[in-house]
């Protein structure tokens, strides 16, 4: 099993970006999928959330309103599409699978991505 997320990179405090993670698992529409970020010096947390469907997602207060996840199960693709990026969004941004229905603790996910780096400018 394999996640690879994509789309990382540098962009302007109040402009957009849009993170993809593809998955190599054959039984993607079995897995919830999570996007969780790491800024320097700081612990792991929860970004958003998104169970087997697509009919239920979850966000961290912090991006609520800003970011948005959805899922291609067809392509086996996971996206995080964020809008208004501010600077403390700055975080290496890693993907992850699980057999859960959406939760915010990385325990709870089976498998991760090597994550990509977003850098906001102001």
């Amino acid at each position: 099993v394999q996640l690879q997320a994509f789309g990382g990179g540098l962009v302007q405090a109040g402009g957009s970006l849009n993170l993809s993670c593809a998955a190599s698992i054959r039984t993607f529409s079995n897995y919830a999928m999570g996007w969780f970020r790491q800024a320097p010096g700081k612990e792991r947390e929860f970004v958003a959330a998104i169970n087997w469907s697509g009919s239920s997602t979850y966000y961290a207060d912090s991006v609520k309103g800003r970011f948005t996840i959805s899922r291609d199960n067809a392509k086996k693709t996971v996206y995080l599409q964020m809008n208004s990026p501010k600077l403390d969004d700055t975080a290496v941004y890693y993907c992850a699978a699980g057999l859960v229905s959406t939760s915010t603790r990385p325990r709870s996910y089976d498998y991760w991505g090597q994550g990509t780096l977003v850098t906001v400018s102001s």
